[in-house]
């Protein structure tokens, strides 16, 4: 890995995150038992997490060193927040929102069907067909195989 390269836009937020979310770990694997001996059931957890925070300063600090790559807070919005992964966060949002509405089939169908017409942009009654035949190996392996109970929604729940 190259020393010299710089540092991109919210590289150091992220490593900065990386080290709090390492540090909480910690002290949550440290309720676990304490130190109080080393066949305790937090003494994996405290080596994982320990390992994971002393892994993080030792990124931070590599990341610390290097210089600033040019362009802001325009150039971090345009690399980690592309057009296609905004849309598909708000379809995600959108299908979790809808799901206790329409039930999992319906909101499930209608995602799969935006999402692959989004993604994919090929022809529309193929996007249907490949969505239905994906829905119902869905439904055969979580609702008859293993006998999952799936959202109905309070929308059609009159109907069916």
């Amino acid at each position: 890995m190259p020393h010299d390269r710089s540092r991109r836009p919210g590289e150091l937020v992220f490593v900065i995150l990386l080290l709090l979310a390492s540090l909480w770990l910690f002290w949550q694997s440290v309720l676990i038992s304490g130190f109080s001996g080393l066949s305790t059931p937090g003494v994996f957890p405290m080596l994982a997490s320990g390992v994971m925070v002393i892994s993080a300063l030792w990124i931070l600090r590599d990341t610390a060193k290097r210089a600033p790559d040019g362009g802001g807070i325009s150039r971090f919005v345009e690399q980690i927040t592309p057009l296609r992964q905004v849309v598909m966060l708000g379809l995600v949002a959108l299908y979790v929102a809808l799901m206790p509405w329409l039930g999992f089939v319906v909101a499930s169908g209608v995602f799969l069907i935006a999402t692959i017409s989004f993604l994919w942009r090929r022809n529309f009654f193929l996007t249907v067909g490949i969505s239905a035949l994906a829905l119902g190996v869905i439904y055969l392996i979580f609702r008859v195989a293993f006998q999952v109970v799936l959202p109905r929604g309070t929308l059609l729940q009159g109907l069916f």
